[in-house]
């Protein structure tokens, strides 16, 4: 793969959402980020994934809580050799994203991504920067076809939103390519805020959007139309084609099927697990 023209800032969002995350108390961990996959910390397996990525030039991780870090000696030292530059994390993930970006330049490309993106891999990185450039959009947003994750990992519970052409899972991967695009993050905020009262989000995006899919009408390419239209940016979904791009860690049954897969000789399967042309 050639190297990507432009080179991102990344943004790790590695806040618990609220006290005693259940993945945490499992694993016996401060914090959901540092619960162990193959023996490492989840947040330190996105973070070498992303210094191994070409397309990557510096790393920023919003949370855990400072206090957090100093029973975290590599995480640490990562930190305090400004390898990593640490963030407090805010209220929510989008909270988190708008208070990180608002202390950059809007001329920085970011890709956004999260801490239990436990399957990470520079190859990933690569791919979807790449391709975020490639079709010249200002916010690209990774999904992975369902039918390719479903083949991958039969069995393992994974959420799909069935559009017209397929059905598609997110991956936790977002570029922000443009400074037109920042305005991204303040939306996200208030799509959280308003996540209680769907009607709020319903007006948002517009009642003809919301019918066409309920009725299946709607394909993808048409979703990110739709949004860029409502947004007034140009948004585009890239299709990733590694399956283990729609994994993360969001329950305690999650995190037992990635440590199943982690494993010695799993990780060669792990790292050419894409779909081929």
């Amino acid at each position: 793969m050639s190297q990507t023209p432009l080179s991102f800032t990344a943004v790790v969002l590695a806040g618990d959402r609220k006290p005693g995350d259940p993945i945490a108390e499992a694993a016996g961990v401060s914090g959901k980020a540092f619960a162990p996959v193959g023996g490492k910390p989840m947040v330190i397996r996105v973070l070498d994934a992303l210094d191994a990525a070409k397309s990557i030039e510096a790393q920023i991780l919003c949370g855990p809580p400072q206090t957090a870090l100093h029973n975290q000696t590599i995480l640490a030292t990562r930190v305090s050799s400004h390898r990593v530059r640490w963030v407090e994390p805010q209220a929510t993930p989008s909270a988190s994203a708008y208070h990180v970006m608002q202390g950059l330049p809007d001329t920085t490309p970011v890709l956004l991504t999260t801490a239990d993106h436990a399957l990470l891999t520079s190859d990933m990185v690569d791919y979807f920067c790449t391709q975020a450039v490639v079709q010249k959009c200002d916010l690209a947003v990774g999904v992975v076809p369902y039918e390719l994750v479903a083949k991958a990992y039969p069995g393992m519970r994974r959420t799909a939103t069935r559009l017209r052409d397929g059905a598609y899972c997110s991956c936790n991967l977002f570029a922000f390519v443009t400074p037109a695009a920042w305005d991204a993050a303040a939306m996200w905020c208030q799509v959280e805020q308003n996540r209680k009262r769907p009607w709020k989000i319903v007006q948002a995006f517009g009642w003809g959007a919301v019918l066409q899919y309920v009725l299946g009408r709607l394909s993808l390419s048409d979703g990110f139309a739709r949004v860029s239209t409502k947004m007034g940016f140009n948004v585009q979904a890239v299709l990733m084609p590694y399956a283990q791009a729609a994994v993360d860690v969001d329950t305690v049954e999650d995190w037992k099927f990635v440590e199943s897969l982690v494993r010695p000789q799993d990780a060669p399967r792990l790292s050419q697990e894409r779909q081929h042309d």
